[in-house]
């Protein structure tokens, strides 16, 4: 029976591959204010340059290739004797193009969607979405993201998932932003827990093992190391 590797992953992953992220600059996502783009109640104010915003984004991921950290990780679970599910707190789809195949997304996807009125339907978006596109139920489309405010539903099949963990690894996210921070405690006892980010943590967690470094680097390092306990690679 395979081992499971659990790998959270946040926006530092994706930043590798050249997708910026808001909290590394000073509060604002591609020049834009959270509140004012990731909100239901910026969308509720202003619907027409949120669509905007997240077609931009749609487009910005279509242009960038998965990363070496991302590489690693499909690589991993395609050759070694791991079961491995990663739940991504990204809403880009560059784990599946590099060829990961148990993906969970908290946040949602932009290359998803639903109506304003229907948040368990969900279609695919390959386009924009524009002010006045309806869905089946006549009422506005929306990106399939989870914002600031809003329910995250994933978050208890994710708690389900690292419960099962042998090894727990975290990537790319800081472990500041819950409830994905809150995971964390979902992990068996006896399960290591390493945790890859290129700045010195201020204060080490019990029974956690940090890897200052980026995920590009970080992530093969410790995928070597545990293929090699285990006698797969």
């Amino acid at each position: 029976m395979k081992k499971h590797l659990v790998v959270l992953t946040g926006a530092g992953v994706s930043a590798e591959s050249g997708i910026r992220t808001f909290r590394d600059t000073n509060g604002l996502w591609e020049d834009h204010r959270v509140e004012d783009v990731a909100s239901p109640e910026g969308f509720a104010r202003n619907p027409a340059p949120v669509l905007d915003f997240y077609n931009q984004r749609r487009r910005q991921a279509e242009g960038v290739q998965p990363n070496a950290a991302h590489r690693a990780l499909a690589g991993f679970e395609a050759h070694s004797d791991w079961h491995v599910s990663i739940i991504t707190q990204n809403v880009d789809d560059l784990h599946e193009r590099a060829g990961s195949t148990d993906v969970l997304h908290l946040h949602g996807m932009l290359r998803q969607m639903r109506t304003v009125a229907d948040e368990t339907t969900i279609y695919d978006c390959t386009g924009d979405i524009q002010l006045g596109d309806l869905g089946p139920d006549g009422t506005q489309l929306r990106p399939h993201i989870v914002w600031f405010g809003e329910m995250v539903p994933a978050i208890e099949e994710a708690a389900e998932t690292v419960a099962t963990a042998d090894a727990l690894l975290v990537v790319g996210t800081s472990l500041q932003v819950y409830p994905a921070a809150g995971l964390l405690h979902y992990a068996p006892a006896a399960c290591p827990v390493f945790v890859i980010d290129p700045h010195q943590p201020p204060a080490g967690r019990r029974g956690v093992r940090y890897i200052v470094a980026p995920a590009s680097t970080g992530v093969p390092e410790i995928l070597a190391e545990l293929g090699a306990k285990s006698g797969a690679l």
